[in-house]
């Protein structure tokens, strides 16, 4: 619980991230529940005045001693809130990692259509269907994911989740027929996304919501960076060698995120809703790998029904459902590209694989540069909000970043539709395609940061049910991406798809002005290990 204690006495345990106190006294004020309901506040003298907190009451605050640590952590070690810093830095980039798996193994799908259809004398457009297959089950094995995470614990579920990705990556490498290939990347899809679907469960878990922005923007640069990086390899790798060999760097990759899950990996989960002598002392690590020590302990205290219906729970929370019609809409024409821009440009500028390769430069580099700019925007837009509503934030202020990527989205998609309908030099269509992606990047870390600040007890399965929309966003428009531009041009669709954008937008409008008073009316999720 994000509790406050009537003790006196301080000791830093962590001069990197926190001032830590002695003792843990009575909880009396969980800032947490209030903050999601009423708004955050991080300003300690704010905070005091508004909550009629008396000066005996100590708030731990951040390092610079002035920033109030939502939640406020335990005085427990085992605390993945008063871990190092390094240690969970070390376990960000693991989950990211891990995340960049999925996407990057997905979209190598699209590149390899060609060869394959050659070898087992099928058209591209049936082999295409394993494509489609493996994205619509990134979006389904999302929802397994924070389900059995809620009962077996994250750590054993993000072990063995990623044991089966590698194998079937491996396997979609080794298929020697077409059957087997689909088999392999439908079941890769289901296991792969396993930390793209659950990120946000650790980054809650281990960081203040003074820090969340920033490492969702780390972790979801690697989400969005992932299916530009697989084709990228994927190209060279096919133009120079057996396109087996691009889901075997796949295998690679996935080895190697295997490996740091389990030597480098630990539990994050903590039970929060249990007395500070309740909870179970921490005993072995690889215990934790395998699940043994959570089940042993009953660390996660859902039944499996429970921990299955949580992800219902969130859904019917209409912001949390707005959010996800909002993402499948726009996230929708960033998937169509990336998985059909080898059909456009090949024919249109004789490009080979080579070529192509280096055309994927463009989206990667607009990555690149959303992460570094969303670094400080989304801190310097919340702080702006803040010094104007007295100190308080509401998680509708995450959503003003969309204010100001959608533009570079859209315009994008309107320059990438005229530079392939009028044949203008690729670099305009490279420009295009780096801008919508340029504007994604800063949108996704906005709408998560949202997500997780409205219900932060459901930080697993409002991550779970936006990947999903992203997936069944990029399996609907892979479908009629081609088709659309055969029948109408590459003009009118991309303008249509920058109108579905615009209009999607209105979604988080009407979330700034009613998404509090949604909040409200529903209430908290209100799940067991609160």
């Amino acid at each position: 619980m994000s509790t406050l204690t009537s003790q006196s006495g301080s000791s830093p345990a962590d001069s990197k991230e926190r001032v830590a106190v002695q003792e843990l006294g009575r909880p009396d004020v969980d800032l947490e529940q209030i903050g999601e309901k009423e708004g955050y506040v991080l300003d300690e003298e704010h905070l005091r005045k508004t909550l009629n907190i008396p000066d005996s009451a100590i708030i731990k605050k951040a390092a610079d001693g002035k920033t109030v640590l939502i939640p406020q952590p335990s005085e427990d070690p085992q605390d993945p809130l008063n871990w190092p810093a390094w240690k969970k830095t070390v376990i960000l980039y693991i989950v990211s990692l891990t995340a960049c798996t999925g996407d990057y193994g997905s979209a190598i799908g699209g590149i390899t259509l060609l060869p394959q259809a050659q070898e087992w004398h099928m058209t591209p457009d049936v082999i295409n269907h394993a494509t489609a297959g493996n994205i619509f089950m990134l979006g389904a094995g999302g929802i397994v994911v924070v389900w059995f995470s809620a009962y077996f614990g994250r750590l054993p579920v993000l072990m063995f989740f990623q044991s089966l990705n590698l194998a079937t990556s491996a396997w979609s490498g080794s298929a020697t027929n077409f059957e087997s290939f689909m088999t392999a990347r439908i079941l890769h899809g289901f296991f792969a996304n396993v930390a793209a679907a659950g990120g946000l469960m650790f980054i809650k878990d281990m960081y203040f919501f003074h820090q969340h922005p920033r490492k969702i923007n780390v972790w979801a640069t690697a989400v969005i960076l992932s299916p530009f990086l697989g084709p990228f390899i994927a190209c060279w790798i096919v133009g120079h060698t057996t396109w087996r060999w691009a889901f075997w760097s796949l295998s690679i990759l996935n080895a190697v995120a295997w490996l740091l899950i389990v030597f480098c990996m630990d539990e994050t989960f903590y039970p929060r809703h249990l007395a500070p002598g309740q909870v179970p002392v921490r005993k072995s690590r690889m215990l934790r790998v395998l699940g043994i020590e959570q089940w042993r302990t009953n660390l996660v205290p859902n039944t499996f029904l429970q921990a299955g219906m949580r992800s219902w729970t969130a859904f019917t929370k209409l912001p949390v459902l707005l959010s996800c019609i909002y993402y499948f809409m726009t996230f929708a024409w960033v998937i169509a590209v990336n998985i059909t821009i080898g059909v456009f440009v090949i024919p249109a500028y004789h490009f080979t694989f080579d070529n192509l390769a280096l055309l994927y430069l463009a989206p990667i580099i607009g990555t690149i540069l959303g992460q570094i700019v969303g670094h400080w925007l989304h801190d310097y837009l919340g702080n702006m909000y803040m010094a104007r509503h007295n100190g308080r934030i509401t998680p509708e202020a995450r959503l003003i970043a969309v204010w100001l990527s959608t533009p570079f989205y859209i315009v994008g998609l309107v320059v990438m539709g005229y530079a392939l309908g009028r044949h203008w030099h690729y670099m305009v269509l490279a420009v295009g395609w780096a801008l919508q992606n340029f504007g994604i990047i800063i949108i996704t870390t906005a709408i998560n940061a949202y997500a997780l600040d409205a219900y932060p007890e459901g930080s697993g399965e409002v991550a779970a049910l936006l990947n999903a929309a992203r997936a069944f966003g990029g399996f609907v428009a892979g479908y009629v991406q081609i088709v659309w531009a055969q029948k109408s041009g590459e003009i009118v669709e991309f303008g249509a798809q920058a109108g579905i954008t615009a209009a999607a937008f209105f979604i988080v409008v009407g979330l700034q002005f009613y998404g509090e008073r949604l909040r409200k009316w529903q209430g908290a999720m209100n799940f067991a290990t609160q």
